[in-house]
């Protein structure tokens, strides 16, 4: 695993992840220490309404103003951030001094020990990337992969017109 701290860049899925919950996604590193690393996907909408599982917060939901899902950790838990970094969801919006108008609402995340993403890294199953700052929120989650990988710099880009599926292709 590279030493720096891999906070605010992203991990994209390459076509040979083999776990099912990753496949074509774009997580977001919120914290990397000795412990392991967290993130949220970023691509990953649900059918539900942010505002009718985060009352208050959820209202403030950047289009498409649904929950997101931010992986397969405690599905239950409920992140959310605004450009300025992580909102405490615990602390209603008319309680803050200045609560942000657009939020991104995940429930749940995603995380690795400390050697796994190294592992996986190992493995080519993760391009490690810079992130944009509307990439956390952008209303186009669906093509949120194919976009970051199509801006990258050499052979990584050309994955971009990978297909989903090569039995379809």
């Amino acid at each position: 695993m590279p030493e720096s701290s891999l906070v605010g860049r992203l991990l994209v899925a390459t076509p040979v992840i083999a776990d099912p919950n990753f496949e074509r996604t774009v997580v977001l590193v919120l914290a990397h220490g000795e412990e392991g690393i967290l993130g949220v996907v970023l691509n990953r909408p649900s059918t539900t309404d942010a505002a009718d599982l985060v009352p208050g917060w959820g209202e403030r939901a950047v289009p498409p103003p649904l929950m997101f899902l931010g992986g397969p950790v405690a599905p239950s838990a409920v992140i959310g951030l605004h450009r300025g970094g992580a909102v405490d969801l615990n602390v209603a919006p008319e309680d803050t001094d200045d609560p942000p108008d657009a939020v991104r609402l995940f429930a749940g995340s995603a995380g690795w020990g400390a050697d796994q993403l190294a592992s996986e890294l190992a493995e080519q199953a993760w391009w490690v990337v810079d992130a944009d700052a509307d990439d956390a929120f952008t209303d186009d989650p669906g093509s949120l992969w194919r976009r970051v990988v199509a801006r990258q710099r050499g052979t990584v880009a050309w994955f971009a017109h990978f297909p989903a599926n090569l039995r379809a292709n």
